[in-house]
């Protein structure tokens, strides 16, 4: 083997998290932004980048935060209206992110709809008790409690007429109420629906209402005389409605100016336009990519919504995308999806990797283009898609498996970067949980499936963007005797590998799906296999939480490694076949060093199972994804922490010399800042005893001088010279002179709490002086006791 390239270091780049979790969406009045519900705040969303510019409301890391219940956004686009759990409204100018107002709710329980009139100064609030308040929002006060409806308020909207001062609201009871604003009496009553009301559309300067419900009929509502005009049956439970304002260019044409056009969605995926004095239906969306409800009484589409400014609509699904069209083309214009659930396989796609395909727990595959991490839906599988895979040979071809028990062959189109399904099928009896496609020419590809079966496939050699290819299984054999984990292609597609709930791995001919080997060692499932890419080497992950390497010649194991503690659920090599990085149940990377059987690094992002990791061609990133829903993109710092400290070093080199020079030149001070620079305590103490012998009156002068970074540095060395009794007189001597800088509040308290840690060493230097002057007075005065008396003798 070769010399190890040691990948030391590895740091998260960017994680790609959610900004919809389901609940209220809105669309701002100029079509710019998008405001929508993520756990307990709001999103507050740009429509052309497709990001998050803020949020409203507390952190999710906060477990006392008051969380949103709901929102309204105003019409101005400056001011949202929250409710939460604390029952407080709260105002927000979102812009500036910034609260203006609060004030209680009153309500007995949480508010779950709140209705906003700028020109009427009047917000209303309907709870979970079955009242619908209104508040006068110039002085945040309660004018009206407006009662009748049953049950929780699911509806609460105000007439877009001024002049109507209407408001209305419906609730469990199935019935859809209206209320004069300004007396709050109950004008109005509409009984039609046989289920939950969903939605009320209103024709602004007519009478004339549209409402919808789960009893699959829209209703055309004559509110002077508060009968119905016409129940259309729709035959599907629908979930939103808006009118399409007049003169307006449709995909169809219609010259009645007195037509009602209604757009419509909910449990068939499809927006459906119907023409509500009439019947009939006009329109039905051709080109939507949204999956239809897979069980009666389950929804599709969740919210639809209209916005004057652009003529565009957004559909809402309730996997918490955000689909905007074109209204006159009906053309997709944007994709922006909200939230992924488990993230379970993800692999690079396009030129230059320029995409990455993500399977997040449903039918469709998530796109996303890396630079600006904008999503495109690819759909076609009709249960969650389980396995990606791509190939060197052809970086533009995609193939996936789902639980559908089809396999997908997808193909990128160069130029527009657009995927498209050019081949299915359905061969396997169970869901297919892993596929592999062959590296040095795409000629061919494996699958492997919970029916216990590894198939070998062949690929149309003149795969094209524009036409359809068939899929033939070249060869069907019973790999194991339970569900099948994964599988792998060798690197001179020659030999396919198969790794499975049994706790075997199996060696099979790429050609013939010929038997020839068989791993056994683990002492729970396979999780993963994997060639390596110079070696005749065999990784195995499993799930006895150990990672084993088997020679392919002997079929024995050469290396066991251990260290995780859950699962190991996926492994790659790394750095020529030199290193593994694995992922675990626990949340856990690892990146090991195959020559010496040790883990070198441990990463930890992720808060629960990562099922995928993704490595780029030239290994400078890996992207981790997992059941907690992120993405994790990993970046190679290695080379960048060598050059840091290859310029470290050379500016220290500078530093000292510089250091040596001032010395020579007798430039104390200036010698002083750079010792401090360079952490020299010893250096520091010489300097600092020099200034005092030359200089001692200006010694106070000199510690003024200096920046404060350089007094807290100086006030370490004092304390560690301290210690030593030979150095204590200069160490207290610097402490006296930083005394005298207490303007610096920071300064201060960071001085007083390290001078009451040098306190004991400080009395322990006073009782030693002490003592020693105390000697020092004995022997004095011994000595002078001891001298002979002269004495002066007269000699005549």
């Amino acid at each position: 083997m070769s010399n190890v390239i040691l990948k030391e270091a590895f740091e998260v780049e960017s994680k790609h998290g959610a900004f919809y979790t389901g609940g209220n969406v809105q669309w701002s009045t100029d079509g710019q932004y998008m405001f929508c519900q993520k756990y307990g705040t709001v999103s507050i969303l740009s429509v052309k980048s497709g990001t998050v510019i803020s949020y409203l409301g507390g952190s999710n890391s906060n477990e006392e935060e008051d969380t949103i219940n709901t929102f309204i956004a105003s019409n101005n686009d400056l001011n949202i209206i929250t409710h939460h759990k604390s029952g407080l409204f709260k105002l927000w100018n979102w812009k500036d992110n910034k609260l203006i107002k609060l004030w209680k709710s009153i309500h007995k329980g949480p508010v779950v709809r709140i209705a906003h009139s700028i020109e009427r100064n009047l917000m209303a609030s309907g709870g979970s008790d079955g009242t619908v308040r209104l508040w006068n929002l110039q002085h945040h006060a309660c004018t009206h409690n407006l009662k009748g409806v049953q049950g929780v308020i699911s509806i609460l909207v105000f007439h877009p007429n001024i002049e109507k001062e209407l408001i209305f609201a419906a609730g469990d009871d199935i019935k859809i109420y209206g209320w004069n604003i300004k007396t709050g009496k109950e004008e109005i009553t509409l009984s039609g629906h046989f289920s939950k009301v969903t939605s009320l559309s209103f024709l602004k300067d007519k009478d004339y209402l549209v409402s919808s419900g789960r009893d699959r009929v829209l209703i055309l509502w004559n509110l002077s005389s508060g009968s119905s005009i016409r129940v259309l049956p729709v035959y599907e439970e629908i979930e939103d409605t808006f009118i399409i304002p007049k003169n307006m260019l449709l995909p169809f044409y219609n010259k009645d100016e007195n037509a009602i056009h209604v757009a419509a969605a909910g449990e068939k995926g499809v927006v459906k336009i119907w023409e509500m004095k009439t019947g009939k239906e006009v329109y039905v969306q051709k080109n939507s990519i949204v999956s239809a409800a897979k069980e009666t009484g389950s929804l599709s589409i969740i919210h639809l919504l209209y916005n004057d400014s652009s003529n565009n609509f957004a559909v809402v699904t309730v996997d918490h995308n955000i689909i905007i069209h074109s209204l006159e083309t009906f053309d997709c214009l944007k994709q922006l999806v909200g939230y992924s659930d488990e993230i379970l396989d993800v692999v690079y796609l396009g030129d230059n990797e320029s995409h990455i395909a993500v399977a997040t727990n449903s039918c469709d595959i998530k796109l996303y283009n890396i630079s600006t991490m904008n999503c495109e839906l690819l759909c076609g599988h009709t249960d969650i898609v389980l396995s990606l895979a791509t190939t060197l040979a052809n970086a533009y071809l995609l193939i996936s498996s789902a639980k559908d028990n089809s396999i997908r062959v997808w193909l990128m189109d160069k130029e527009t970067t657009k995927v498209s399904c050019i081949a299915s099928a359905t061969r396997h009896t169970a869901p297919v949980g892993s596929v592999a496609i062959s590296q040095m020419s795409a000629k061919f590809f494996a699958s492997v499936s919970q029916d216990s079966c590894l198939k070998l496939w062949n690929l149309s050699n003149n795969i094209n963007f524009k036409d359809t290819c068939s899929l033939n299984v070249a060869h069907t054999t019973l790999a194991h005797q339970k569900d099948i984990n994964s599988v792998n292609i060798s690197p001179n597609d020659k030999l396919i590998a198969t790794g499975s709930q049994d706790k075997t791995a199996k060696l099979w001919s790429a050609d013939d799906l010929q038997l020839l080997g068989v791993f056994r060692g683990h002492r729970r499932g396979v999780w993963c296999v994997r060639f390596s890419p110079i070696d005749q080497v065999l990784l195995t992950s499993s799930a006895d939480s150990t990672i084993k390497l088997w020679s392919l010649t002997e079929l024995q194991c050469l290396k066991t490694l251990e260290g995780h503690e859950s699962s190991v659920l996926k492994a790659e090599f790394l750095s020529r076949g030199m290193q593994i990085i694995t992922a675990s149940g626990d949340g856990l990377l690892k990146l090991w060093n195959i020559k010496t059987s040790e883990c070198t690094c441990t990463l930890e992002q992720h808060e629960s199972r990562v099922w995928t990791l993704a490595v780029s061609k030239n290994e400078k990133t890996i992207i981790s994804g997992g059941s907690d829903s992120l993405l994790v993109i990993w970046k190679d710092v290695t080379e960048e922490n060598k050059k840091k400290a290859a310029m470290k070093l050379e500016q220290l080199a500078l530093e000292e010399q510089k250091l040596a020079n001032l010395l020579k030149a007798n430039k104390l001070t200036s010698a002083l800042n750079i010792a401090l620079k360079l952490e020299r305590p010893f250096q520091v103490l010489k300097i600092v005893e020099t200034i005092l012998k030359e200089n001692n009156c200006h010694f106070e002068e000199t510690i003024r001088d200096l920046k404060p970074i350089y007094k807290e540095e100086l006030l370490k060395c004092a304390v560690t010279w301290n210690v030593n009794s030979k150095n204590c007189q200069i160490a207290q001597v610097v402490m006296n002179a930083l005394m005298m800088e207490m303007e610096n509040l920071e300064f201060q308290t960071k001085l007083t709490s390290t001078l009451e840690s040098v306190i004991p060493y400080t009395e322990r230097h006073y009782i030693r002086i002490t003592k020693l002057l105390q000697n020092l007075h004995i022997l004095t005065y011994t000595l002078n006791r001891m001298k002979p008396r002269i004495t002066s003798i007269n000699v005549n």
